[in-house]
């Protein structure tokens, strides 16, 4: 009911329904001139349920969806949390041999499709182990495809036709891939449900709020602040994509309490309030996704100033820790180091910094950070090989690096697979990317290592610049070596109009490193 703790026998279908029970007339989801209230969610989402169950589909079978953010997709969601269906969720950025890859690896009984990728998905379906239903979300139909709301209109909306479990998995989520090839993660209705009391009990969210979702429903991250949002009754405006004056305009119009965004995402958008746009009803801004720097976040508090600010930090295995608002001040000790933080661990999640021998390091030492909490997920799909090399004794191995401090703040130093061995010496990402964005000229960045015949690996700073900037190696060296020791200086300087990201919102660096092999 958006209350209780986790591990209390309920379930996400319990938020769906006591929502339509305490907030029946209160927005769900609002898309540009449509609207759907908590009880019509309800109500639309048990429609969906006997639909499918006349299809065939079971407790515990599988559906997939392909599609940008959508009232559907939120109604769908509805569906897998009263029902104990599994949703997997598709990237409809990618390639269609790599959707293929994974419609052939979750082997969904009906696939909910928006219209623009149907027949990309028609051509897909006869290579499937046993072709699926194909629903069309929207009004272009083909031979075989049925429409959504004639197969919503299918189904009666008197009784569920079964009821979700807390053991139940809820979700097949797919991880960006950041370090090699995509992994199919397995979410469960306990872990999701303490996951989405977590985000509301950080974000202190109730009936009244709307939050903006820009960032796709297919991450991890867009579901944990739906969640939050939904856990108390709250409303989700969706936007398909992110647009930054698209955005502004809509926490003006729809008075937004809550923004989540990925740090790109709010440099766009601060430019855009620049403007003279109206964001006074925003109270609480999520980050997440990339290292922020305090440069941004002071320019973000000016900039909003009746805003909180909390960052994230997890990836799609785990939800690990937060900087509330409270220690975002701009004044007291070391705010800096403080602002550079990710925060404490959320409650009930235990963290431990160790070696490459699993031993635990002492406070202030770098190592991976692995992680044990009741929101973990439970293993990768039909891959026990990658579930025995990220859950060990309990613990999840994340595959980044970090460390505590003596107060047990948490600071993400970097990803394992994107540390630089430079000359022997290991240099981290994040601290030569912040000494970069404090030079005049240096719009983005992002810093990986290339290969190098004398060094093994040498620094390579890939640069966004500000319009009419000039910007050379030599400056740039000279900058970083103000701030860094020399041996984490870049050895060389590639100028792009944009850097790659990731729907996560993370900078793509396995693309940059390939495009840099070239």
């Amino acid at each position: 009911m958006g209350s209780g703790e986790a591990g209390d026998g309920m379930t996400l279908g319990d938020i769906v329904a006591g929502n339509a029970v305490r907030f029946p007339d209160v927005a769900a989801y609002r898309h540009g001139d449509r609207s759907i209230s908590h009880g019509q969610l309800r109500d639309r989402a048990v429609r969906l349920i006997s639909a499918m169950a006349a299809a065939g589909v079971r407790r515990q079978d599988r559906i997939a969806v392909l599609s940008r953010n959508s009232i559907e997709f939120g109604e769908l969601n509805a569906a897998i949390h009263l029902s104990g269906i599994i949703m997997a969720t598709i990237n409809f950025r990618l390639s269609p041999g790599e959707i293929d890859g994974m419609l052939c690896r979750v082997v969904p009984s009906i696939i909910f499709v928006a219209d623009e990728f149907v027949t990309m998905i028609v051509g897909l379906v006869d290579d499937l182990p046993s072709p699926p239903l194909v629903v069309a979300i929207g009004c272009e139909l083909q031979p075989g495809v049925v429409g959504y709301e004639a197969f919503l209109n299918s189904g009666r909306g008197d009784e569920l036709e079964f009821v979700a479990q807390p053991e139940d998995i809820a979700y097949l989520l797919f991880t960006s891939g950041t370090t090699g090839a995509s992994k199919c993660c397995i979410l469960g209705q306990r872990e999701m449900r303490a996951v989405a009391l977590t985000m509301n009990n950080e974000m202190h969210c109730g009936s009244a709020d709307r939050g903006l979702i820009n960032m796709p429903m297919f991450h991890v991250g867009a579901l944990a602040i739906v969640g939050g949002l939904h856990a108390r009754g709250g409303t989700v405006v969706l936007q398909q994509q992110f647009d930054a004056a698209d955005a502004v305009r809509l926490v003006a119009t729809e008075q937004i309490t809550v923004l989540h965004l990925a740090p790109v995402m709010l440099k766009a958008l601060l430019d855009e309030v620049a403007e003279g746009a109206a964001v006074e009803s925003v109270r609480t801004v999520v980050y997440s996704a990339a290292p922020m720097t305090a440069a941004v976040l002071r320019r973000a508090m000016s900039v909003i100033p009746g805003a909180g600010f909390l960052n994230l930090y997890g990836q799609t295995e785990a939800i690990v820790s937060g900087l509330p608002r409270e220690l975002h001040a701009l004044d007291g000790p070391e705010v800096e180091k403080r602002l550079s933080s990710v925060g404490f661990p959320f409650p009930g999640t235990r963290i431990r910094i160790v070696d490459e021998h699993g031993q635990e390091v002492p406070a202030g030492q770098a190592g991976e950070i692995v992680v044990r909490s009741g929101s973990m997920f439970r293993g990768y799909w039909q891959d026990g090989a990658a579930t025995e090399v990220t859950l060990r004794d309990g613990w999840c191995h994340t595959g980044d690096v970090g460390r505590l401090d003596e107060r047990g703040l948490l600071y993400l130093v970097d990803r394992k697979k994107d540390v630089i061995i430079s000359g022997g010496e290991n240099v981290y990402s994040p601290e030569v990317e912040d000494a970069l964005s404090a030079i005049d000229g240096v719009a983005a960045c992002a810093v990986v290592g290339v290969p190098d015949d004398r060094w093994g690996e040498a620094v390579c700073a890939v640069i966004v610049p500000w319009a009419g900037a000039t910007l050379t190696l030599e400056a740039l060296q000279d900058g970083v070596r103000q701030r860094l020791a020399r041996y984490k200086v870049p050895r060389r300087m590639v100028l792009v109009a944009q850097l790659p990201v990731l729907a996560s919102g993370k900078v793509d660096k396995k693309q940059l490193r390939a495009a840099l092999a070239d």
